[in-house]
């Protein structure tokens, strides 16, 4: 048996999202793409895909409750992707705590990529499929300053706010 794509829409205080995901044998659900409105590289759903609501329960649940301001960390599980290089960028962010920032260029220091890496540490936050659950919303500028998130500044803004940072 092969894996199936499964995609279910959500509302949140971010507009509908897009979940998207690998219902595996056995029932279990990875999720593989959380997307918002007008995202920047959003996933669309295509021919073939399952309308499944159900396979995402856990992944909304915990949607809900950290938009209520009820949990700091999300225990999804993920599907596989990127690249090694993209992979280690996107653990890097999974460790940024709840209400905190970091910049660009600490991101880059911790996967080894200072220097002109920053550059390529931002082209692999940038394609971070996960929105939201992988907090890429807390990567901030060197100076402060709110920069590049696919679904728009103000929702990076938004989510910030909501979880206390300084902004």
């Amino acid at each position: 048996m092969t894996d199936i794509t499964v995609y279910a829409y959500a509302d949140g205080p971010l507009g509908e999202m897009l979940l998207v995901g690998q219902l595996a044998p056995g029932g279990r659900t990875a999720l593989r793409s959380l997307s918002l409105p007008g995202q920047k590289g959003g996933a669309t759903v295509l021919e073939g895909w399952t309308h499944a609501p159900e396979a995402f329960a856990e992944a909304v649940g915990q949607l809900e409750e950290y938009f209520a301001g009820r949990r700091d960390r999300f225990a999804i599980p993920y599907a596989q992707a990127g690249t090694e290089f993209q992979r280690r960028v996107w653990r890097a962010l999974e460790e940024i705590p709840y209400g905190a920032t970091v910049s660009y260029g600490e991101i880059a220091r911790r996967v080894g990529a200072a220097g002109a890496g920053v550059r390529a540490v931002g082209t692999a936050i940038g394609r971070n499929p996960l929105l939201v659950v992988r907090p890429c919303h807390r990567v901030i500028g060197a100076d402060g300053s709110l920069r590049g998130y696919a679904a728009g500044l103000e929702r990076k803004q938004r989510l910030l706010g909501l979880e206390g940072a300084p902004v």
